[in-house]
């Protein structure tokens, strides 16, 4: 089947509508800048502890995972030595045995129950903030002493209690959501480089 497409449904109200949220919410980010301060240092006491950061996520949240653990892993900005991150989204074979074997909801608190350790810190994250796995895994993290930072949209309520840190994002446009997400880890991967002596 071949789609077709209709470039009169290319919308400038659209467009300016998702920009000005985006906007909004890159304004937002300037509001919580001592959370990202405090979420950085207790990054940095984990890996001077010896500690890991491990990150997971579903869609586009698995790649946000995968891109902040491969900042931390290879270089955010400067030439330095690999800082241990981990993201649970890259191994096909471990996601799909543990999805078949056991259900996709055990997908993440399976692999932290093999790998996790109470110096890591968990970096949970989730647009919906209702992801069954991502709760799971929070839940697991916390039973196993890790310390837990959650990444969400408006909705938290599943994620509280099992969350020492959480950045919510105050919109309902995953997109703009999913960019402050990427935008905060980023400054997070930018702080921990620069603690480095």
């Amino acid at each position: 089947m071949i789609n077709k497409f209709d470039t009169n449904k290319v919308n400038s109200i659209e467009i300016e509508n998702y920009l000005n949220e985006s906007l909004k919410v890159a304004k937002f980010q300037t509001s919580i800048i001592n959370e990202i301060k405090d979420i950085s240092n207790e990054s940095i006491n984990s890996l001077n502890s010896g500690g890991k950061l491990i990150f997971c996520g579903n869609g586009g949240s698995a790649s946000d995972s995968q891109h902040l653990a491969a900042e931390l892993v290879g270089r955010f900005k400067k030439d330095r030595d690999p800082i241990p991150a981990i993201s649970l989204n890259t191994d096909t074979s471990v996601m799909t045995a543990i999805s078949n074997d056991y259900g996709f909801e055990f997908l993440f608190s399976k692999q932290i129950e093999a790998i996790g350790s109470k110096e890591d810190i968990l970096f949970a994250i989730t647009t919906s903030g209702k992801s069954k796995n991502i709760i799971n895994g929070l839940e697991k993290a916390k039973e196993m002493g890790l310390k837990t930072v959650s990444f969400s949209g408006n909705n938290t309520e599943s994620i509280e209690k099992s969350s020492d840190y959480i950045i919510s994002i105050p919109s309902e446009i995953a997109g703009a959501i999913q960019q402050a997400h990427i935008t905060i880890g980023q400054v997070i991967c930018m702080n921990i480089e620069n603690s480095m002596i």
